[in-house]
């Protein structure tokens, strides 16, 4: 697994979890209104909305709290949010990339640069680090949803590029654009996914000792607690010895 997955792990480990949850529950429900509101505010005629949508399933994310993040799109009242990319150098040049969803730029983007200059990393033009990234479709799957024979084949039959399997699970990838299809034929095969969704998936890496790791953990872990920030991938990696070290 990446070391962003990893990581993802430990934070789990480490007792955030309600935080976390509650991060999270309100990130998916503004991905959903925005899905909504692009489009049909219905998930069957609206492949974006019903992705968001499984998403929140697959992360346990109530009925009720759904179904009031897809009316909120058609309120009157509603508030108008704009997707923005922010690219930038983390601690030993690591390459980061953030995407935020936010009712006001200047507020966002003062954030965002005050985080990562504080980090000792800095903000970059868009387009700066992208190019050291796919846009690719990810569905995860935990290890006890097949052996890595069952879990590949499932995946090549569904239409997938790759599958990367180790004792924490399964992360199977395709092109962005098949993402729909490829998740119902996983769904199908193997049961409901952990994660489905379109992540930024790093073609270099940058190894990290612990201080390379702690700093940038730091930065990372910043910029996921503000609340216009979507997600944060960065394409590092991180020796089982030194992911352990950040555990205790």
């Amino acid at each position: 697994m990446a070391g962003h997955s990893k990581w993802a792990n430990i934070q789990h480990r480490k007792g955030r979890q309600d935080a976390v949850r509650s991060k999270l529950f309100s990130k998916l429900s503004k991905e959903i209104t925005v899905a909504a509101k692009m489009g049909e505010p219905d998930p069957d005629k609206n492949p974006r909305l019903r992705l968001a949508v499984k998403e929140a399933k697959s992360n346990s994310v109530p009925k009720d709290v759904i179904e009031r993040a897809i009316n909120k799109a058609s309120a009157a009242d509603g508030d108008n949010y704009e997707e923005i990319r922010y690219e930038g150098y983390g601690p030993a040049g690591v390459a980061v990339i953030v995407e935020a969803m936010t009712d006001n730029k200047n507020r966002t983007a003062s954030v965002v640069r005050s985080t990562f200059t504080k980090s000792g990393g800095n903000l970059a033009e868009t387009g700066a680090v992208s190019f050291m990234f796919e846009r690719k479709g990810l569905v995860a799957y935990p290890a006890e949803a097949g052996d890595v024979d069952t879990v590949f084949e499932a995946a090549i039959e569904a239409g997938a590029e790759d599958v990367e399997s180790s004792e924490d699970g399964h992360e199977i990838f395709c092109e962005f654009s098949d993402l729909n299809e490829v998740s119902n034929a996983l769904e199908t095969a193997l049961g409901e996914s952990e994660t489905t969704k379109l992540i930024w998936k790093p073609t270099t890496t940058t190894e990290l000792d612990l201080d390379g790791a702690q700093k940038l953990m730091k930065l990372i872990g910043a910029l996921e607690d503000d609340d216009d920030v979507q997600t944060v991938t960065a394409n590092f990696e991180i020796s089982d010895e030194v992911m352990a070290q950040l555990a205790e």
